[in-house]
């Protein structure tokens, strides 16, 4: 019913639709009965949720941290009263569409609102019907705190640890080549060269990946005989924190979540899936009269990674999204069901939430 209690014609309501995702104003109100039936509608037409699997391998401790990897996504419809006045938010596509979120600068208290209709990604909206598609793009989705003098450093010091600890987020999971499969150089340079153990996991790790020397711990990467990136933007959302640590370093965490959209790399594929992954990675930017360590370099002290449609016990140093076919061959995992977006709960939370379970299953992608 409409306001005055008068009944909407079916031609005006599918056209609220239509204007709806296209962004347009003036949509008709409408009340929780007809909004329950359409998404209902909507939802048979899509077909069912795609449940995907998760893995969360062993706790490494020594010089390379802990770490967790999951493959996850199941599609979550919620029926709910459409809102006119959120309806353009919820069809946004990462396209200017959605209003951005400001950048995290803390914690968040808890996770982003579930959309009302689960719409699926396409090439020319790689975003739709995620959280992400309000997230900003690349760098500019990592909140930086302000520079103050801490431990041997400056201020102006500290703000250049700071910049540099995001070039190697950048390096290390945005750049262009690496995302391709390639080695990612210009990261690895950022790292202390003299830390025997990391220096040993980095060799190891690209030469024959596994369980415990797995680059993806560090580094995004995709088998582009097998998959390539749709279009050239990463959604990002995360922020970066420190303190004084060790003999007056200058300890640096980073907690960053990235949205990774992919087609299958043959010609002509357009089934968009989406891997998330998420990292914590804990950077010493050590007083070099304590430490041996050459200049604009860190010591790694910790490092964790959560991943979304990525490979369950797969590992072969690449990110491995499952598509259409691919899923419905799969079989459910054992873990808990886990929000990917969820950054109100800490990794190492999650982690003792899930215990020793390998796969478990995302909400959302």
């Amino acid at each position: 019913m409409g306001k005055g209690g008068e009944s909407i014609p079916d031609e005006e309501w599918e056209r609220f639709l239509r204007e709806a995702e296209a962004g347009a104003g003036g949509a008709p109100e409408e009340p929780s009965a007809r909004a329950r039936m359409v998404a209902r509608r909507l939802r048979e037409e899509s077909g069912p949720p795609e449940p995907w699997r998760s893995h969360r391998p062993a706790r490494p401790r020594g010089g390379k941290g802990w770490y967790v990897i999951g493959l996850l996504v199941a599609a979550a419809l919620l029926v709910v009263a459409l809102d006119p006045g959120r309806v353009a938010g919820w069809f946004g596509g990462g396209g200017g569409e959605s209003t951005p979120l400001a950048v995290e600068s803390e914690r968040p208290d808890q996770p982003p609102p579930t959309e009302a209709v689960a719409l699926k990604p396409t090439v020319e909206k790689p975003f739709r019907g995620s959280p992400a598609a309000r997230w900003s793009d690349g760098t500019a989705g990592i909140g930086l705190p302000e520079a103050r003098a801490t431990g041997w450093m400056s201020k102006e010091q500290v703000a250049q640890a700071l910049e540099k600890s995001r070039d190697f987020l950048a390096a290390s999971s945005l750049d262009p080549g690496v995302l391709r499969g390639e080695r990612p150089k210009k990261a690895i340079a950022l790292i202390n060269p003299h830390q025997p153990d990391v220096q040993g996991f980095l060799t190891t790790a690209f030469r024959s990946p596994g369980r415990e020397n797995d680059p993806l711990l560090l580094f995004s990467r995709f088998d582009s005989r097998k998959v390539r990136l749709v279009g050239d933007v990463i959604k990002v959302r995360g922020r970066i924190t420190y303190r004084e640590g060790k003999r007056g370093a200058v300890e640096v965490t980073t907690d960053v979540t990235y949205v990774y959209p992919v087609v299958r790399a043959a010609a002509g594929s357009d089934e968009v899936v989406r891997t998330i992954v998420r990292r914590e990675v804990v950077m010493s930017w050590d007083d070099p009269a304590e430490v041996v360590i050459d200049p604009g370099t860190f010591s790694l002290v910790f490092y964790t990674m959560e991943s979304t449609n990525s490979g369950c016990d797969t590992f072969t140093g690449y990110l491995t999204p499952e598509f259409g076919a691919d899923r419905a061959t799969t079989p459910p995992g054992d873990g808990p069901e886990v929000d990917p977006f969820d950054r109100s709960t800490s990794m190492e939370a999650r982690t003792r939430q899930s215990g020793d379970s390998k796969c478990g299953t995302a909400t959302r992608s």
